[in-house]
């Protein structure tokens, strides 16, 4: 039987301004000697929208008097999609199946590594990521994005503010609220929180520039990050 793993790829590592091509040619080499140390590895990745998405989403902004939410959104899912088409194309031969844009839609999942993209407006591709997990069976959620730990409160406005290595999901939906506002820089999406914490999912906040500790993660190894999931 395969083991599936979800990786939730914040935009930010991916385009922190400009495409950062020698990341991700780092980042698709350490994961395919991952890929190649055991046959019944598979990866699922969910790519988040990155510079483009902000970058849109502001002249956008900038422009209509009332801009709405929707149209936020699918600017940024937009991104998504370019986002998810490059990852796509660097890991062709792994990657033998379209582009998912949809994760409840009928899927394939032929080769090694499965992308996918933004869906819909309502929340950000961490909620993709938890619906793949929970129809593929994975029981976590490996989070890579710009935010290496979760804080017990915004360390920009609270200097007391300390890293976290575990938080409950009671916790950590308290902090990050129930509502989602597009482009909202929080460490995990509150609505996929509040799916993952229905399914008892295990999500794991990372700074996704770290390699070796990406590497660590998978291979359940002690790693620098927070874990987010039942209480402890």
């Amino acid at each position: 039987m395969s083991e599936v793993t979800i990786l939730s790829l914040g935009g930010s590592i991916i385009v922190p301004d400009e495409v950062d091509g020698p990341f991700i040619k780092r980042f698709r080499d350490a994961l395919l000697a991952y890929l190649e140390e055991d046959d019944k590895r598979k990866i699922i990745m969910v790519t988040g929208g990155g510079a483009p998405a902000r970058k849109y989403q502001l002249a956008y902004r900038e422009i209509v008097e009332e801009p709405s939410s929707s149209d936020q959104d699918w600017i940024g899912i937009a991104a998504t999609h370019l986002n998810g088409t490059l990852l796509k194309s660097v890991f062709t031969g792994y990657c033998t199946d379209d582009l998912v844009t949809d994760p409840t839609a009928e899927l394939t999942f032929t080769g090694r590594i499965l992308v996918a993209a933004g869906w819909k407006p309502g929340f950000s591709t961490d909620n993709d990521a938890v619906v793949l997990a929970e129809r593929f069976k994975a029981d976590r959620v490996i989070n890579l994005s710009n935010i290496a730990k979760v804080y017990s409160d915004d360390p920009k406005l609270n200097p007391e503010a300390v890293p976290l290595d575990h938080i409950g999901w009671k916790g950590f939906r308290e902090m990050v609220g129930d509502e989602w506002i597009p482009g909202k820089n929080v460490p995990f999406d509150p609505i996929a929180a509040k799916r993952g914490s229905e399914l008892g999912l295990e999500v794991i906040t990372a700074e996704g520039r770290n390699i070796e500790n990406m590497i660590a993660i998978l291979n359940k190894e002690s790693y620098e990050g927070t874990s987010i999931g039942p209480e402890a």
